[in-house]
């Protein structure tokens, strides 16, 4: 771990940008920083193409004194579009690669500390994926979870474009990913509190306000259930659910900071694109819910 934070800097947040849409593309664009020494995390879903992931990452890394990023879904896909037909392990390892040229963390890089204000905490970015586990009620199988949800037309285009090779199947990567963060996380200190950033939340109840809830079955691991209070959890971080809010769980605050498509921020009232603050915590964060009138619609395929 290294310590390269300092000064009156915040620890920002911000996940699912979408930039295939023009509208978001332009929110990237205005993104900066309040000061110099701001760093910026960034959970995952920046765009299918590694050209404009590459774009993001860049123009961020520009502006910001450090970049932390996440993988989600979107960035893993294997899509059509994409010039890079890579596929599972070898994108990812593509993007890592991307992502260092660019000096960006990654979750291969070692965790930085954050000793701006409400630090000296670690910031650890995680790649954990997702092993079908957050069933939806009624089914007891990853079998039956998926005939459910195909019954319901909910289904996540992970399952054509989100390849796990080397693996024989994604939840077989995810626990490969589990075993071997946890490794990486009890070797930080105890006396150390972290800030752990995931594209999807370490534990199940953010699904809960989903309209679709068999959509949960993409949404994470119930191996991770515990690592809140494990691991000295002041902040979890994550995106996904496209329901940006602020929970607490056990004591443990959960910020979903994702941006979302036009059509779902275009019904809030608050501005689109704003960064969350992590570090120092915002005044009134600790009982910020979602918007008024919004509840998860990842009734989707994506």
């Amino acid at each position: 771990m290294e310590s390269t934070a300092g000064g009156a800097g915040q620890l920002l947040a911000i996940s699912d940008l979408h930039i295939g849409y023009a509208e978001n593309r332009a929110l990237v664009e205005n993104m900066r920083p309040h000061t110099d020494e701001d760093w910026l995390i960034v959970a995952g879903d920046i765009a299918e193409t590694v050209a404009d992931i590459r774009w993001v990452l860049e123009l961020l890394a520009g502006r910001f004194r450090k970049v932390l990023w996440s993988p989600g879904n979107h960035e893993l896909w294997t899509h059509p579009k994409d010039p890079v037909t890579l596929r599972g392990v070898a994108r990812y390892d593509h993007l890592v690669a991307l992502c260092r040229e660019l000096g960006v963390l990654t979750p291969e890089d070692p965790y930085p500390i954050w000793d701006g204000p409400g630090g000296p905490v670690v910031v650890a970015p995680l790649f954990l994926l997702y092993d079908y586990s957050f069933l939806p009620p009624g089914c007891a199988t990853k079998d039956e979870g998926l005939t459910y949800a195909h019954g319901t037309g909910i289904v996540c285009n992970d399952e054509f474009l989100l390849h796990p090779d080397p693996y024989p199947s994604r939840e077989a990567w995810c626990r490969a990913r589990v075993a071997e963060t946890e490794r990486r996380l009890t070797e930080i200190p105890d006396t150390l509190p972290t800030v752990l950033i995931n594209h999807y939340p370490l534990d199940r109840h953010p699904t809960e306000v989903l309209w679709y809830p068999e959509f949960a079955m993409w949404c994470g691991t119930t191996l991770t259930a515990d690592w809140h209070r494990r691991f000295r959890v002041d902040t979890m971080v994550y995106g996904h659910l496209h329901i940006p809010r602020t929970t607490h769980h056990e004591g443990v605050r959960f910020e979903e900071v994702s941006v979302g498509y036009p059509r779902e921020w275009q019904k809030r009232p608050e501005p689109p694109g704003r960064l969350r603050r992590i570090l120092p915590m915002e005044v009134g964060a600790g009982d910020r819910g979602a918007a008024p009138g919004v509840r998860g619609d990842r009734g989707d395929t994506r």
